[in-house]
C-alpha cells in the first residue's frame, strides 16, 4: 500500500498521522518548518474531541500534563453578573472530560506521540507543499524546495493559508476579517470561580476570555489564559492577514481600564503577562467540496472558523477521526475521502457561519441589545428556557451535544483495520 501524504504537521495533520497508524494505513507528514517549537497559548479540547484523543490511547494522566479538565463555561454581562452558566465535561454528566490546555504543549505531545509509534522518519520537516499532480494511480505533493514526493493520496493540513486549497479553488475570495483583534497573555494567577472556569465577559465587540491552563501549584497560582478583544467599525484601518505577532501590553490594555470586580481584576490580570501577541480574528468562506480526486483537505486549510465556540482544535481531530472512519469503510482510496466531504462540508461550513455570527456569545449580543449589558436579574432579560435553548443549538452544531455524544458509538471501532 503506497503510503498517504499528509501536508502539514499541525494538530489535524499529527492526529490524521495517528490515525491512519492506528488502522493501518502508512503515511508521511511533510511539514513545513524546520523545527516544530511549541508555539501559542490556551485552546479548549470538547468532549467529543477527548473522546477520539482517548481512542488513539492519549489518555488522561497525559493530557493533565499539557492542560487541566474544564469544569465550568459561564457567560458574564459588563456588571459581573452572570448571564448563563453550565457545568463542563465529566460533571456535566459527559463520558468524557472537556480540556483546557496549552495548544504548543499540545501540539508538542502529539508530534512526540507520532515519532514514537510512527518512527522517527515519519515527520520530514523543512518539506512546505506548495501544489500536487495527480492522476488516476497516485498524487505527487510538488514542494517549495523542487523535490516531488508521490503517494496514493494527499491530505491537506497546511492550515488556513492552504496552498493545497488555494489549487484546488484559485477562484476563492481572500481570508475574511471583520474587524475583531484579538491579544492573548497567560498570566500566573489564582483562577477564578471554580478553578477550572472557562469565563466569557463583555459583549460580541468588546470581550474578555478567562480560563486556566495549568493545575495550581502549592500557592494555589496556575497559568491562566486570556484573550482580549475588541471589534473595530473600520477594518481597513487594521492589518488583517497576520498571526501572533508581540505586542506591547499598554498598547492595548487601556481597551479595558475599569473592568473591575470583586472577583476579578482584568487590568491587573492583563498587565501581569510577561508578553502578550496580537492577531486578527480572521477565517475563510465555505467551499463547496474539500475534495479533488485524491486530494483532500481537513483542519483550517478546510474551514478555517473564528475561535468564538472553541472548537477549532476539536474539529481537526474530528476531521482526522471520521476520515479514519471513512477509510475503514471504503479502503484507503478516493471514496473515502468523498464519503468524509459529503459528511462532514456541509455541516462545518454551516458552523463556520455560525461562529462569524459570534457563536455561543451570541448571547452577550443579545443582552447588550436588550439592556446595554447590564442587569440585576438575567432572568428579566433573557428567560432560562431561552439561554437553555441557544446553548443546546449550539452545542448541536457543533457535535458535542451531552445525549448524542453519550450514545454514539466509537468513530473507529477498537482493532479496526483498513483491508489491503
Amino acid at each position: 500500500m503506497d503510503k498517504v501524504l499528509i501536508a502539514g504537521g499541525g494538530i489535524a495533520g499529527l492526529t490524521t498521522a495517528l490515525t491512519l497508524h492506528q488502522i493501518g494505513v502508512p503515511c508521511l507528514v511533510l511539514e513545513s518548518v524546520r523545527e516544530l517549537k511549541p508555539l501559542g497559548v490556551g485552546i479548549n479540547l470538547q468532549p467529543n474531541a477527548v473522546r477520539e484523543l482517548f481512542d488513539l490511547g492519549i489518555d488522561a494522566a497525559t493530557l493533565d500534563g499539557v492542560g487541566l479538565p474544564a469544569r465550568e463555561w459561564a457567560l458574564v454581562g459588563l456588571n459581573g453578573n452572570d448571564v448563563y452558566a453550565e457545568k463542563r465535561g465529566l460533571e456535566a454528566g459527559y463520558n468524557w472530560p472537556q480540556y483546557a490546555v496549552h495548544r504548543g504543549d499540545f501540539h508538542m505531545l502529539l508530534y512526540r506521540t507520532v515519532l514514537e509509534r510512527l518512527g522517527a522518519d515519519s515527520v520530514i520537516t523543512g518539506a512546505r507543499v506548495t501544489g500536487y499532480r495527480q492522476d488516476d494511480h497516485g498524487v505527487t505533493a510538488l514542494l517549495e524546495d523542487g523535490r516531488e514526493i508521490a503517494g496514493s493520496m494527499l491530505i491537506g493540513a497546511d492550515g488556513i493559508h492552504s496552498a493545497i486549497r488555494a489549487q484546488m479553488h484559485p477562484q476563492q475570495p481572500p481570508i475574511h476579517w471583520g474587524g475583531a483583534v484579538m491579544w492573548r497573555g497567560v498570566t500566573r494567577a489564582k483562577p477564578i470561580r471554580t478553578g477550572s472556569s472557562f469565563v466569557g465577559l463583555g459583549t460580541h465587540r468588546h470581550r474578555m476570555v478567562i480560563y486556566p491552563i495549568s493545575h495550581p501549584d502549592a500557592d494555589g497560582l496556575a497559568d491562566v489564559n486570556w484573550i482580549a478583544e475588541v471589534t473595530y467599525d473600520d477594518p481597513s484601518a487594521h492589518e488583517n492577514t497576520g498571526w501572533f505577532r508581540q505586542v506591547g501590553i499598554e498598547d492595548f490594555a487601556h481597551h479595558f481600564d475599569g473592568w473591575t470586580w470583586d472577583w476579578l481584576d482584568v487590568p491587573g490580570l492583563i498587565r501581569g503577562a510577561s508578553v502578550a501577541y496580537e492577531n486578527p480574528m480572521i477565517d475563510r468562506d465555505p467551499i463547496e467540496t474539500w475534495q479533488d480526486g485524491r486530494v483532500l483537505l481537513i483542519g483550517d486549510a478546510a474551514h478555517a472558523m473564528y475561535p468564538t465556540g472553541s472548537n477549532g482544535a476539536s474539529q481537526a481531530i474530528i476531521d482526522a477521526r471520521t476520515l479514519g472512519a471513512m477509510m475503514v469503510a471504503h479502503g484507503a482510496n478516493p471514496a473515502a475521502l468523498q464519503s468524509f466531504d459529503e459528511t462532514l462540508c456541509g455541516p462545518v461550513s454551516a458552523l463556520i457561519l455560525r461562529n462569524r455570527g459570534a457563536g455561543p456569545f451570541g448571547l452577550l449580543n443579545l443582552v447588550d441589545d436588550r439592556c446595554g449589558g447590564e442587569f440585576d436579574n438575567i432572568d428579566d432579560v433573557i428567560p432560562p428556557e431561552e439561554r437553555a435553548a441557544f446553548m443546546a443549538g449550539y452545542k448541536k452544531a457543533a457535535g458535542f451535544a451531552i445525549e448524542a455524544l453519550n450514545a454514539a458509538a466509537p468513530t473507529i471501532a477498537p482493532g479496526a483495520k483498513v483491508r489491503a
